[in-house]
């Protein structure tokens, strides 16, 4: 955001911006820490310490700091999006225009990822799994953002007028460069790629119990992907804080003695953008979960997982909250169609069908991703966020396969 007395704020609530599209404000007054986070964000760039563009990837994304330099979160406004109007990367805008057969991912909507990552995350909430770190969506302005020659120039034209005709510059709605609606995602410090911790692991045996925590941590990423049917999880886009072994000194009444503390392990989840997809991948690519080649993915689900997320998955009026907290954020996009958004979670039920089953059935996470796909559609008559009786769901199974099935 620009200035305090003349952009709005966070937790506006719904609010219409005049010289934008209409957008739906999220309000974040239920989350004060990550209202906080933002404010810090905004106070840092009015100051001029603006977020930093990430030159990885295939979107316009930014690292955002605060005021005193330090980052704070990552932000990926829509329009800049792999395949946005203003995605400041010409690969993708060599591809859509040399390349339009094999443009985008026809299972996917396009220009939804900013939900897409806010959707992870409220599904990793609802589960507690707790290995997004939180996303939301809030509207930024910043200089370094991606915008057309005319946003500049109205922003300059308004500056100057202001400056010099400060009478007509104060009728102005908004001074400054339009706030651009994207994801939020806060920022985690200390960890690394999974692919390079990996293969240390290779080289390196855990610890039996920090291997254990490892496994846990990789189940509950499983069940994160596979829910949201993420197309693109490989092992450079989710990560892994190592912390080596600790020696901690203790004094007693006739000696000292050391004790030797266990490696400590995260996983964060990040880079959920294209996931979501409104029908299982069935044209040129199969888009893997490419974890499903770990070791750990041969492994039986264990005890823990089950416990963790077995009842409520195998509730349908908490399945049917889960779809009804997501059309709550999705519907915030001014591009929502509740057609294609039921289709979606058709897709979220199907994967949640199979995954409650595979966990009953004491399979691994190889075992999860062979079985056949599934979509299931709740009959339109029982809308609403309570389940009842009369409540019927269709399923149906996937039959055509990827041609490139293989990768």
């Amino acid at each position: 955001m620009n200035r305090p007395d003349n952009t709005h704020h966070m937790n506006a609530g719904f609010e219409t911006d005049k010289d934008s599209d209409l957008y739906i404000q999220m309000d974040l007054s239920d989350d004060p820490e990550f209202q906080e986070v933002v404010k810090k964000a905004e106070v840092a760039i009015e100051q001029c310490i603006y977020p930093q563009r990430i030159y990885q990837g295939s979107s316009g994304s930014y690292f955002v700091k605060s005021i005193d330099g330090k980052t704070i979160g990552v932000f990926k406004p829509k329009d800049e999006e792999p395949y946005g109007q203003l995605n400041p990367k010409w690969t993708k805008w060599m591809h859509k225009l040399c390349c339009p057969c094999c443009f985008g991912r026809s299972c996917l909507v396009p220009n939804q990822g900013y939900l897409s990552e806010a959707g992870a995350s409220v599904v990793d909430q609802k589960l507690l799994l707790n290995i997004v770190p939180k996303t939301k969506i809030v509207k930024l302005a910043s200089e370094t953002f991606n915008y057309n020659a005319i946003d500049r120039a109205k922003a300059m034209t308004k500056k100057n007028l202001l400056q010099k005709v400060p009478a007509v510059g104060k009728r102005f709605h908004r001074i400054g460069l339009p706030p651009k609606v994207g994801s939020f995602q806060l920022f985690v410090t200390g960890y690394k790629d999974a692919d390079f911790w990996l293969r240390r692991f290779d080289n390196e045996s855990l610890p039996q119990s920090t291997a254990q925590t490892f496994q846990h941590l990789f189940e509950k990423l499983v069940v994160l992907d596979y829910i949201i049917r993420n197309t693109d999880r490989g092992n450079d886009n989710w990560l892994i804080k190592y912390e080596q072994a600790s020696t901690r000194t203790h004094s007693g009444e006739e000696a000292e003695w050391s004790l030797v503390e266990n490696p400590e392990i995260s996983v964060a989840a990040i880079d959920n953008g294209l996931a979501f997809p409104c029908k299982h991948p069935d044209e040129w690519r199969a888009y893997p979960y490419h974890w499903a080649w770990l070791p750990q993915a041969k492994v039986p689900f264990s005890a823990e997982i089950k416990d963790l997320v077995l009842p409520q998955l195998s509730d349908m009026n908490f399945v049917q909250d889960l779809c009804d907290d997501l059309y709550e954020l999705f519907k915030t996009d001014k591009g929502f169609d509740r057609h294609t958004f039921d289709k979606q979670m058709a897709v979220v039920r199907g994967q949640i069908l199979n995954l409650t089953q595979a966990l009953k059935d004491d399979k691994s996470p190889v075992q999860l991703v062979q079985m056949p796909v599934v979509t299931v559609e709740r009959n339109k008559a029982g809308q609403g966020r309570i389940r009842t009786d009369s409540d019927t769901f269709t399923q149906t199974f996937a039959h055509r396969a990827p041609f490139f099935s293989w990768c």
